[in-house]
């Protein structure tokens, strides 16, 4: 993939891109519009390489004018084609009416849409909205839209699918699902978040061929990142390391009924490969605890001495995984703040936090929705409808690295870009599955990442993890300790 690929926009930028092809580097938008469609019929070939019929599902602004394009070129090739109109037609303008206009040129003419033309087609074209929707879809294209869905037939999508918010990833009220989705000069961050990932199905980028002069105008505010990208950071061990030039790590948590959540972020850490492990957690639970993994050194801690005597030998701090929210586990919150180490921040910590709310830099913290809704006093729905939104805010307000997780977990830092992961997959919906993620994040860190990179290549390697796992043996019932032996072979490229 090509850092162009790689870049995520939002829909505003990618039009300022397109504009500056156009008015500043005399590239005409029919010409872009002519490379569009082209792209979109190459993109149809190639996936439904037996098609022999197309219906084309057609608004009034530019995207139906890439429509119209792959309409005629399909007619060119031999294809039947029907181009169905949704809309007030006359409102249309510029290239998408000259496009409209050629497509009369080779006896293309535009029909009302039914739901019998729609499911008559091998294949369905989304051409409806395109990227400037904002707001819920009208009654006429919600209509339409359920239609669509609801055909039976293979969906591609121009540019987005339609009724999907370019640049949150929300379905606004309802959007097409599409099969392929195949969007244009830049890679939009709302393709990549949210609903999106029910929605776009294969993604296909295609540049259009427009110079690396007009990328360079805009900043990119989203980069994707995933193991093959990242994996070069893990360097070869010294030949004459020894376990501690490879850092210590402290699990803090496994509060009653708990417990696994601290074992599981403890082998996590020692899986990818932290050189000491230490557990920290109820006195009643500290044998059972090392009796399943002995690698591990659990203490049984509840006063601050004992704290800081273990506190004195590790490199960072990981503090959530079945910590709870009593006195013991608001005491340990406490101490492990007062260290000044390092901290991967998770699960019951961060609820805690939200209560007592502070800012540094040295920690991660990774919430998923709820999490992050309790940080920022707000519902989840109104964090994860604008993910990018809320790691941002959420970065701002507390510092140091802040890593949403969810489908396309979001890396913020205090520095642009942010980072979107592409590892991953709904297999890794179980529980346990974040505490081994702080365990492999912490773990990165005490090998002496900074923690940017701790947590980038950390979600990144988690989600390959979990993906390798549910290669071999299926996405249903994926268990968070199926991860560790992907953990370690990741962690040994």
């Amino acid at each position: 993939m090509t850092k162009l690929a790689h870049n995520l926009y939002k829909a505003e930028q990618v039009r300022e891109m397109d504009n500056y092809a156009i008015n500043k580097l005399g590239i005409s938008g029919t010409v872009l519009m002519e490379r569009a469609g082209s792209a979109a019929f190459d993109v149809l070939r190639k996936h439904w390489p037996e098609a022999k019929s197309i219906s084309i599902v057609c608004g009034s602004g530019n995207n139906a004018g890439d429509g119209y394009v792959v309409a005629r070129l399909a007619k060119e090739a031999g294809m039947e084609v029907q181009v169905l109109q949704i809309g007030d037609s006359s409102r249309m303008k510029g290239d998408a009416l000259a496009a409209a206009q050629r497509l009369q040129s080779v006896g293309i003419d535009t029909t009302e849409f039914t739901v019998p033309k729609c499911q008559q087609a091998d294949v369905v074209i989304d051409a409806l909205l395109g990227t400037g929707l904002s707001r819920e879809v009208s009654d006429e294209y919600y209509t339409v839209i359920k239609a669509i869905n609801a055909c039976g037939k293979p969906i591609l999508a121009l540019d987005i699918p339609s009724g999907l918010n370019a640049n949150t990833g929300t379905a606004e009220s309802i959007a097409v699902k599409a099969n392929v989705t195949v969007t244009f000069i830049g890679n939009k961050q709302g393709l990549f978040s949210g609903d999106a990932w029910d929605y776009c199905g294969t993604h296909i980028f295609e540049s259009l061929s427009v110079p690396t002069e007009v990328y360079e105008q805009t900043t990119c505010g989203v980069e994707q990142i995933n193991y093959e990208k990242l994996k070069h950071i893990l360097k070869p061990r010294a030949l004459n390391s020894h376990k501690g030039h490879n850092g210590h790590v402290l699990i803090i948590g496994g509060e009653a009924g708990f417990t696994g959540a601290a074992r599981m972020a403890g082998e996590a850490a020692a899986r990818v490969g932290a050189g000491l492990v230490s557990i920290a957690t109820r006195k009643e639970h500290a044998a059972g605890m090392n009796a399943s993994r002995p690698e591990l050194m659990v203490h049984g801690i509840d006063s601050e001495k004992e704290f800081h005597i273990l506190a004195e030998r590790v490199n960072v701090i990981a503090i959530g995984p079945g910590l709870g929210q009593s006195e013991w586990a608001k005491q340990l919150l406490g101490f492990a703040l007062d260290s000044g180490l390092p901290m991967i921040v998770d699960a019951d910590a961060l609820n805690l936090l939200s209560a007592e709310p502070k800012k540094r830099d040295n920690w991660v913290l990774t919430p998923h929705g709820g999490e992050a809704a309790r940080l920022l006093g707000k519902s989840t729905q109104e964090t994860e409808e604008n993910r990018f939104a809320t790691v941002r805010t959420l970065q701002n307000e507390f510092g140091g690295v802040v890593i949403l997780k969810g489908p396309g977990s979001l890396v913020c830092s205090h520095d642009e870009p942010m980072f979107l992961c592409t590892d991953g997959n709904p297999g890794m919906s179980s529980g346990g599955m974040g505490d081994v993620l702080t365990g492999v994040v912490a773990g990165l860190a005490a090998q002496g990442l900074g923690l940017l990179d701790a947590a980038s290549l950390g979600v990144s390697l988690h989600g390959a993890a979990g993906d390798g796992a549910a290669k071999a043996a299926g996405q249903r019932g994926l268990l968070a300790s199926d991860l560790m032996s992907w953990v370690r072979r990741l962690a040994n490229p």
